[in-house]
C-alpha cells in the first residue's frame, strides 16, 4: 500500500471477480486497500439451445448490441467457438467500458454514447434513430430490463436476445469481511448494480447490513442510488461510468471528510 489520496482507505469491490481488477488496481495506485468481495457470480445460461440458434443466424442481423463487458466476454467466446463474426454486422455498446472491451476483442468501429452508460443514452444516438426493417440482436445476461428492446421495436426494428450468461448470488462466507468492517478496515463500498446491492445485503446478514448502511457507497447510476436509498443506505455518491471516475469521486469524498 503506497501513499496517495486513498491512503489507508479500505474499499470493498462487489463486482464479479473477472471484472474487479481494473478498479482494484486504480484504488491500490491511489494508496487504498482494495477488498474483493463479489456479490454476483457469472454462470452459463440455462438455455444453450436458444443461444446457439441465434449464433447460427448472425448474418440475418444488421446490428449487435452488447449490454455489458460480461456480455462481450461471454458472447464473443461463444460465437468464436462456433463460427466467425459476419463482416457486415455493426456493433454497439451500452457504456464506455463495454465499448472498450469490444475494442480489446478486435471490433474496430463501435457505436457507443460518449457520456451516459445506459440504454437510454445508447438509444439517443442518431445511428439508432430509424430502424425500420432492421434486425437487431442484443447480447446480454438472462433477465434484466426490457426497455431497450421495446424502444427499438417502436422504431421499427426486429429484436432478439442472445442471453449468453446468467447472474447468481455467490455462496461466500462474509465473516472475514464483517470482522474487518468491525475493526474499522472498511470505509467505502463500490456497487455497480441493484442486483449486486440486494445480494450484498443478503450475504452480510442483519449485522453486516447495518455496517453497509453506515458506510459510503459509490454507484455509477441514479437507478442504483435509488435502490440503495430504499434499502436504507445513508451516504451514496453517484460517480457516473468508468473506473477512473469512481476513483476520482472517492478521492474527492475522502478529501472532504
Amino acid at each position: 500500500m503506497s501513499a496517495g489520496p486513498l491512503s489507508g482507505r479500505g474499499v470493498v469491490i462487489t463486482r464479479p471477480r473477472e471484472h474487479a481488477e481494473g478498479l482494484a488496481g486504480r484504488i491500490r495506485a491511489a494508496g487504498g486497500n482494495a477488498i474483493l468481495f463479489p456479490t454476483i457470480e457469472i454462470a452459463p445460461p440455462t438455455s444453450a439451445d436458444a443461444l446457439s440458434g441465434v449464433i447460427e443466424r448472425l448474418e440475418m442481423f444488421d446490428l449487435a448490441i452488447f449490454i455489458s463487458p460480461t456480455a462481450v466476454l461471454r458472447g464473443h467466446g461463444l460465437v468464436s467457438a462456433k463460427r466467425a463474426w459476419p463482416e457486415n454486422l455493426r456493433v454497439a455498446a451500452v457504456g464506455t467500458g463495454t465499448a472498450e472491451t469490444l475494442g480489446e476483442h478486435g471490433f474496430g468501429e463501435v457505436i457507443s454514447p460518449s457520456g451516459g452508460a445506459d440504454s437510454e443514452a445508447l438509444a439517443a444516438l442518431p445511428e439508432l434513430r430509424d430502424l425500420r426493417g432492421r434486425s437487431v440482436v442484443v447480447f446480454r445476461g438472462q433477465g434484466g430490463r426490457d426497455w431497450l428492446r421495446r424502444e427499438l421495436e417502436a422504431r421499427g426494428a426486429r429484436v432478439e436476445y442472445a442471453e449468453c450468461y446468467r447472474r447468481a448470488r455467490p455462496a461466500a462466507d462474509a465473516s472475514g469481511l464483517l470482522a474487518r468492517w468491525q475493526a474499522g478496515g472498511v470505509e467505502a463500498v463500490s456497487i455497480t448494480s441493484a442486483e449486486g446491492l440486494a445480494n450484498f445485503f443478503e450475504m452480510l446478514g442483519p449485522t453486516g447490513g447495518g455496517y453497509l448502511r453506515a458506510t459510503a457507497v459509490f454507484v455509477p447510476h441514479p437507478r442504483i442510488e435509488l435502490a440503495a436509498h430504499k434499502l436504507g443506505v445513508r451516504e451514496i455518491v453517484v460517480t457516473g461510468p468508468g473506473d477512473d471516475r469512481t476513483v476520482a469521486e472517492m478521492t474527492a469524498f475522502f478529501a472532504r471528510v
